[in-house]
C-alpha cells in the first residue's frame, strides 16, 4: 500500500499554550487550546455547517464535512463539480475566524452510507491505537482529532513534534487508509 503522508503545518499561537482539562458529554479531554479558541472553534464550525446547509446548490451537490481546530477549517468530502467546491471554499474563507482553509475536496459524487461507514470503523480503529499511546509525557489520545473521508485520514490537534512523530507512526500502521493527512498545530 502507498501511503502518502502530506504535513501541513500551520504557526503554532505561542499564548494560552497551557493544558487544561475540560470535563464534558461524559468525557474528559486534555485541551491545549484556550478555553476562549476551543468556543471560537466550535461556534465557527457550526456557522460554517449552517451557511453550508442554508445554501440548496450545496446541500444537494455535495457531502462536505468541516472541523475547526485553532482557527484552520480543514474541509473534506465530495463536491458533484468545480464550481460547487469554489463555491464552499470562498463561502469559508470569508466567515469570520477562520484564519485557514485546508481544502481536502474532491471533486466527485457524495459518499455512500457504505463508505461513511467504513470511514466511522476506521476512525475507531485509529482511536483505539492512539489510546494505546503510554509513553509520551503528558499526551493524552483525545488531544488529536480524527477525520476520515474515502478512507483518507486527516489528524488535527496541538502537538509537540515527538508526539507528531509517534502519532504518525501509529496510525499509518492501519492497513485500511489510502492516505494520511495532518493538519497539526507545532507548539515546540
Amino acid at each position: 500500500m502507498k501511503l502518502l503522508v502530506v504535513f501541513a503545518c500551520s504557526l503554532a499561537m505561542l499564548s494560552g499554550c497551557s493544558a487544561k482539562k475540560n470535563v464534558g458529554a461524559n468525557t474528559q479531554m486534555l485541551e491545549r487550546r484556550t478555553t476562549d479558541q476551543a468556543e471560537i472553534d466550535k461556534d465557527v464550525e457550526t456557522h460554517i455547517k449552517e451557511e453550508l446547509r442554508d445554501d440548496e446548490q450545496i446541500r444537494r451537490f455535495s457531502h462536505v464535512n468541516v472541523n475547526v481546530y485553532n482557527g484552520a477549517a480543514l474541509l473534506t468530502g465530495e463536491a458533484m463539480n468545480e464550481a460547487i467546491k469554489s463555491q464552499v471554499i470562498e463561502m469559508v474563507r470569508i466567515i469570520k475566524g477562520v484564519r485557514m482553509v485546508h481544502d481536502n475536496l474532491i471533486v466527485d459524487y457524495p459518499s455512500d452510507n457504505l463508505s461513511r461507514a467504513n470511514d466511522r470503523r476506521i476512525a475507531q480503529n485509529i482511536r483505539q491505537a492512539l489510546r494505546q499511546i503510554h509513553d509520551l509525557p503528558n499526551f493524552d489520545s483525545a488531544l488529536i482529532k480524527i477525520v476520515v473521508e474515502q478512507s483518507s485520514v486527516y489528524l488535527m490537534g496541538r502537538v509537540h513534534r515527538d508526539e507528531g512523530t509517534v502519532v504518525i507512526n501509529v496510525v499509518r500502521l492501519d492497513p485500511d487508509i489510502r492516505q494520511l493527512v495532518t493538519v497539526f498545530d507545532y507548539i515546540d
